[in-house]
């Protein structure tokens, strides 16, 4: 199974950030524009916190708020787990489930964000493991 820095490599797009102090409505524009359901969310170079789909629906809409006038930095999440690009597929799995979350930030080990991976991105390379596997059992079998 791939590591992360494995992983990252294979993915082309740039990574998607707001600022602390960027609008709820910028945040969410940059989500659509990037077809992501979280943005990292970075004070200069500096992980501060992550936002995603989840913070918007139960700290704007359900609060009353407006994404217009809400600052990203009121509602982002700010206590964020992370991996490191070593961390194995199995291990970031692992985590999203114990934390019920689907946006994991990958930090080198100076704490300099190299990426962010999804739950999507981790389901992905899991069945193409297994579909490697798969074939190389087929193969064997058939020698």
């Amino acid at each position: 199974m791939k590591t992360l820095k494995q992983m990252l490599a294979d993915k082309s797009r740039p990574l998607a950030v707001v600022a602390p102090s960027d609008t709820v409505f910028h945040a969410l524009s940059v989500m659509a524009a990037n077809n992501v359901g979280a943005l990292l969310v970075l004070d200069g170079e500096q992980l501060v916190g992550v936002f995603s789909e989840r913070d918007y629906a139960r700290k704007i809409i359900l609060q009353g708020k407006t994404s217009k006038e809400t600052l990203v930095r009121e509602i982002m999440s700010d206590k964020v787990a992370y991996v490191t690009p070593s961390s194995t597929v199995d291990e970031c799995m692992a985590l999203m489930t114990e934390k019920h979350f689907r946006h994991l930030p990958v930090l080198s080990d100076d704490g300099a964000v190299v990426g962010m991976v999804s739950i999507g991105d981790l389901v992905k390379e899991t069945i193409s493991s297994q579909q490697f596997l798969i074939a190389e059992l087929e193969r064997y079998i058939a020698s």
